[in-house]
């Protein structure tokens, strides 16, 4: 079941809050603790609440702090992406959101309203945020004085554009001609020809009408008269510039009278009509040009017994009637008649039931990369362990410790001299405190001796003798791997200038493989565009048996299974299902058969080929009763040539983020590095050390 909703439009003024105010009722109907998020809001002034929020927190009494509800403001969203700093965008994001997500039983995330320029960058935020949150989407457009086939050519748009990138639950257009309601769901229902809902919503006069606060807010106006009805509604306005005798046959049911200030005929004229048995009913004044009635007129209209609104503002009677005319009307906290309205209006053409029951059932297959490492941060930030890093001199190194500190997600031994290190962190102007960090040095160590004699207890039985220990324990890799077999630290990441077989033999030497685990192997987290995928092994084992593929392949399950990834395991091959014959496809095809024996429950299709195991209309063709094929999570490669390869071509040409290698089958962690690999990797891999650490 999916724990929120992602609202969502392409174009300004769409009626979104309508959709918004109605979700909010129908969820709150559905289940006692409702969440609401605006990831971005609209600029504001020193002191000010953003409008969508302070109404649905205040008319839904919706326990949250404000500074909880979003996360940016359009200029800070702008800026940050100008800096190149558009990762950080989408990270606060996915923070803020997951706080609410624990905290309340379903989110109502509303997303940016399209009221400025840069529209583009708005559409594609609106869909990366969504993906990022693996929510599905409904998408508003508005039919506001629009043509048919321009509605439908729009919502075609919008639902073609989100569709490619996100799960779009429903399609609500608003603001239609109630006359046309049904004959446009009609021409919608043919065009989007599937399971996704269509409603159309009609246009609501009494909602696009703006009200008295609204023109006071756009015009900076002064109240003088009627502050308890600022929430009049304005279905029409015009100008009293003629004579009064003249004027009182142009007056309309809640019109808004505007005149200049020193027109005492028109103001009287007016308030008398509205009392007036045979006249419309005004709904407010505005007095032009910064002018006040002389005190006996305001005397007067002190002692009337009923009074509209009447607000003074500075402009000119054309341009405060211009600056009137483009107000376009907003739903706030004050206006329950609005928001009712909102909330019917949404009742009476949306069908709620069958939505909440697709919210129920829906499930996104979308896992991004953002949100695959912000979960990694969590699980390790819950039981905080010790890494150690024997590379202590290498810049990548000390830049990811610098961000790792920063996080305060572990604690971080480097091995190395202080002062040799020190000096490396002003060379390369990293803001990482000495003080804040674990440095020792093999020979300086107050252990030392005690490792020493340590692995000369466990290794003399091949011949190793105290001096050969001593010589070996000077090695940063041994001395570091002796601190996590001494439980003086959790776990080891190295390999940033080490080899492979020098960052893992003391490994293999003394830590070991776990219980029933006779092969240690690795796999890299792929983290795709919409996906976190697993490839194995492509780092450790050249060419492994039948019975070391199933081995790999179980482990490869299990790891993913440990950082919440359903494991839907594909054994790659050259062909898939019976067709293909040859010693190699035969290995595969005996690997997949001993792990339906050892691991009956797990999801397992081999031999299959890469197309088959990724691409649902390709899987389904070749295995169509397949639970794993073009679903794969855990593809497990047949020798190191074909994966290593693979993993390479993957990440250079899709630009997918590869986490790893990330070793598995040892009693403690200890995870080797690429030397090509950048500070970014190792942070991650770090991280995902220490959670190994945590299942330990």
């Amino acid at each position: 079941m999916s724990k929120g909703i992602y609202v969502a439009t392409i174009e300004p003024n769409s009626g979104k809050s309508v959709v918004v105010l109605g979700l909010m009722r129908m969820l709150l109907g559905k289940t006692a603790k409702v969440g609401y998020f605006r990831p971005i809001i609209e600029d504001l002034e020193s002191g000010e609440m953003d409008n969508h929020i302070s109404t649905v927190l205040s008319h839904f009494e919706i326990d949250i702090n404000y500074k909880k509800t979003f996360a940016f403001t359009r200029n800070e969203v702008l800026d940050l992406y100008n800096q190149g700093k558009s990762g950080e965008v989408i990270d606060e994001i996915i923070k803020k959101y997951k706080y609410l997500e624990e905290r309340f039983d379903f989110v109502l995330v509303e997303g940016t309203d399209f009221s400025h320029d840069n529209s583009s960058i708005e559409l594609d935020l609106n869909i990366l945020i969504s993906k990022n949150l693996s929510l599905p989407v409904i998408i508003v457009m508005q039919g506001d004085k629009k043509e048919h086939r321009e509605i439908v050519d729009g919502v075609q748009l919008a639902y073609d554009t989100f569709r490619s990138e996100v799960d779009v639950l429903s399609i609500m257009t608003n603001k239609v001609d109630p006359k046309d309601t049904v004959t446009l769901k009609k021409l919608l229902q043919s065009r989007i020809n599937n399971n996704t809902d269509i409603s159309v919503i009609p246009k609501i006069h009494s909602l696009s009408s703006p009200t008295i606060k609204e023109v006071i807010k756009s015009l900076d106006g002064k109240v003088l008269f009627g502050k308890d009805l600022l929430n009049n509604l304005i279905d029409n306005f015009s100008v009293g510039a003629m004579q009064l005798r003249n004027y009182l046959t142009y007056l309309k049911e809640n019109a808004l009278v505007i005149t200049p200030g020193d027109r005492a005929d028109i103001i009287l004229g007016a308030l008398q009509a509205n009392i007036s048995k045979n006249y419309p009913k005004i709904s407010g004044i505005i007095l032009t040009g910064g002018l006040i009635p002389e005190e006996p007129i305001l005397k007067l209209i002190e002692g009337l017994s009923s009074v509209v609104p009447i607000i003074s503002v500075k402009g000119g009677t054309y341009s405060v009637t211009n600056s009137i005319g483009n107000i376009k009307s907003k739903i706030y906290a004050e206006n329950v008649e609005k928001i009712e309205t909102s909330i019917s209006t949404f009742d009476l053409n949306v069908n709620s039931d069958k939505l909440a029951e697709q919210l129920i059932t829906f499930e996104s297959d979308i896992f991004t990369p953002r949100m695959f490492q912000y979960n990694l941060l969590q699980r390790a930030l819950k039981n905080k362990k010790h890494i150690v890093l024997p590379e202590g001199y290498d810049e990548r190194v000390l830049q990811a410790a610098a961000r790792l500190i920063n996080a305060q997600v572990v604690e971080l031994t480097l091995i190395g001299e202080v002062e040799k290190i020190k000096e490396r962190i002003e060379r390369y102007d990293i803001a990482l405190d000495i003080n804040d960090i674990n440095i020792v040095h093999p020979k300086t160590s107050p252990h030392f001796e005690d490792y020493v004699n340590t692995l000369y207890e466990l290794r003399k039985h091949k011949n190793v003798n105290l001096e050969m220990a001593r010589d070996a324990m000077a090695d940063v890799s041994y001395f570091g791997t002796m601190m996590i077999y001494k439980g003086h630290a959790d776990g080891m990441v190295s390999g940033a200038v080490n080899t492979t077989q020098h960052t893992l033999l003391p490994a293999l030497q003394f830590i070991k493989t776990k219980p029933g685990v006779n092969i240690v192997s690795s796999i890299f987290f792929m983290c795709l565009e919409d996906r976190v995928s697993v490839f194995g092994d492509c780092a450790i084992n050249p060419n492994p048996n039948a019975q070391e593929l199933a081995e790999i392949a179980i482990s490869s399950a299990q790891t993913a299974k440990e950082f919440g990834i359903e494991p839907k395991v594909a054994m790659l091959s050259y062909s898939s299902g019976a067709s293909g014959k040859g010693a190699d496809v035969e290995k595969v095809r005996e690997a997949t058969e001993i792990v339906n024996k050892q691991a009956p429950t797990l999801k397992i299709e081999g031999p299959i080929q890469y197309d088959a195991a990724v691409d649902m209309r390709i899987g389904q063709s070749k295995l169509p009763n397949s639970e794993v094929a073009g679903r794969a999570s855990v593809l497990i490669f047949p020798d190191l040539n074909t994966g290593n390869n693979t993993y390479k071509a993957v990440q250079r040409e899709t630009g997918a983020l590869a986490i790893g290698p990330i070793l598995q089958g040892l009693n403690k962690p200890v995870n080797d590095l690429s030397r090509g690999c950048t500070a970014d990797d190792i942070y991650s891999t770090v991280i995902i050390t220490a959670i190994q650490a945590q299942e330990i």
